[in-house]
């Protein structure tokens, strides 16, 4: 719907991806509400992946968790598939020193945020996010550390 709609003064767009920013902004006005809050979310995500890989590409930690950040806004308030345990879990997130971003992960409705924490901060973080969990929802959270990678690579014996 958002794609029929916004085509209609933004010829040649096939997906929102072809959709900038500024030209949502500029055309958003078109869509019914529902539909300009789930096309707002894809335009800026999109926009925020390209940030990200910048943001990941000079080692910009600090940038990549503010995208984090956004990112979970806006699928909260935009795409509306977050839930109360996951806010939970990402506003505790930024109680403690080190966190840097937080954010949903997976298709929402469920359970999993990823955090991004200082290396020197993780087992704190993990202890406590833990804690806090347990004691507001009564539910044992599972946690997962993992590092950052450079990524795909080659591998020899």
């Amino acid at each position: 719907e958002g794609i029929r709609l916004l085509s209609q003064t933004l010829p040649g767009i096939e997906a929102l991806r072809d959709v900038s920013v500024e030209d949502f902004e500029a055309h958003q006005a078109l869509l019914p509400e529902v539909v300009r809050k789930r096309c707002r979310h894809v335009v800026a995500e999109n926009q925020r992946v390209l940030d990200a890989v910048h943001a990941l590409e000079n080692g910009d930690v600090e940038k990549m968790g503010r995208l984090m950040d956004a990112s979970h806004r806006s699928l909260r308030d935009d795409f509306e598939v977050s839930r109360y345990e996951l806010d939970l879990l990402v506003d505790r997130a930024h109680a403690f020193e080190g966190v840097l971003g937080a954010r949903l992960t997976g298709a929402g409705f469920g359970g999993c945020t990823v955090n991004l924490v200082q290396r020197d901060a993780v087992e704190a973080f993990v202890r406590q996010i833990t804690e806090a969990y347990r004691e507001k929802t009564g539910i044992v959270l599972e946690t997962y550390v993992c590092a950052i990678a450079p990524g795909v690579g080659k591998v020899e014996d």
